[in-house]
């Protein structure tokens, strides 16, 4: 690891942290539901993205970090961009609310469409 490559990921993770609050001030501005929507839209879109990103950059699992695009773009801005502790966050709201149901139901929605959405991306791009 070099100084470039933890200044890449910063770079990028800022970026995805400030794309990921504006697209959740707007969502919020939009829907008033008790669904966590703007998180479930966040973590969805991010997982389609990395799912087509990685096939198209021809990247392993176990070697994310290795180069520049990688380090910026799936790391830093993908990794800041989406989020799970927003989604634990918004699953214990909900429960705390009462809304138990609705609270495990987002926790396995998000998981199985995020799951999709990525290895859709990857169909899309092999």
């Amino acid at each position: 690891m070099t100084a470039l490559d933890v200044f890449w990921v910063g770079l990028g993770g800022g970026l995805g942290s400030l794309l990921r609050w504006w697209i959740g001030l707007r969502v919020g501005e939009l829907y008033k539901g008790k669904f966590p929507l703007g998180t479930f839209l966040i973590n969805v879109s991010g997982a389609f993205v990395i799912g087509y990103l990685s096939i198209l950059f021809t990247v392993d699992w176990r070697d994310r970090y290795g180069d520049v695009m990688n380090a910026a773009v799936l790391t830093g801005i993908l990794g800041g961009y989406t989020t799970f502790s927003s989604l634990q966050l918004d699953a214990a709201k909900l429960a705390n609310a009462r809304h138990r149901a609705l609270a495990a139901g987002y926790l396995v929605i998000s998981v199985v469409v995020g799951l999709a959405a990525a290895a859709f991306g990857a169909w899309l791009a092999r």
